[in-house]
């Protein structure tokens, strides 16, 4: 279920989560997209890790943005997710990160499939 996923060139696993789900859903390399997201940021006058920020970008890659109803106290974990989704590529927002889900695993550099989105960005038709 978890795919240990870093993609950080120097393996760090703090403050880039958003770069690392991005690169994971889109195959692009940690440089690029974090290049991408500071122009983007720049732009946008706002920081790189910002949800409008790299929302954008993956809006411009043709995700959209969907909320997961609150189902606690059982609460829907990205493992939960993960094994609903047995295909397609999602990238999930549990609070303070950023996860990628391909194909019904998800992709980290630490294992956060305890976490609880509340919601993903998908490329796939409802």
């Amino acid at each position: 279920m978890w795919k240990r996923f870093n993609p950080n060139p120097k393996k760090l696993i703090v403050g880039d989560c958003t770069v690392r789900a991005i690169c994971a859903v889109t195959g692009r390399d940690w440089y690029s997209v974090h290049e991408e997201l500071c122009d983007l940021a720049r732009d946008m006058a706002d920081m790189p890790s910002s949800d409008r920020v790299w929302w954008e970008l993956l809006r411009q890659y043709g995700f959209t943005w969907k909320r997961l109803i609150d189902q606690c106290p059982r609460c829907y974990t990205v493992e939960d997710f993960a094994d609903d989704h047995p295909e397609g590529l999602y990238v999930l927002g549990p609070p303070e990160h950023a996860v990628a889900v391909i194909d019904g695993r998800y992709w980290d550099s630490w294992n956060s499939g305890s976490t609880v989105p509340s919601y993903y960005l998908t490329n796939e038709e409802d």
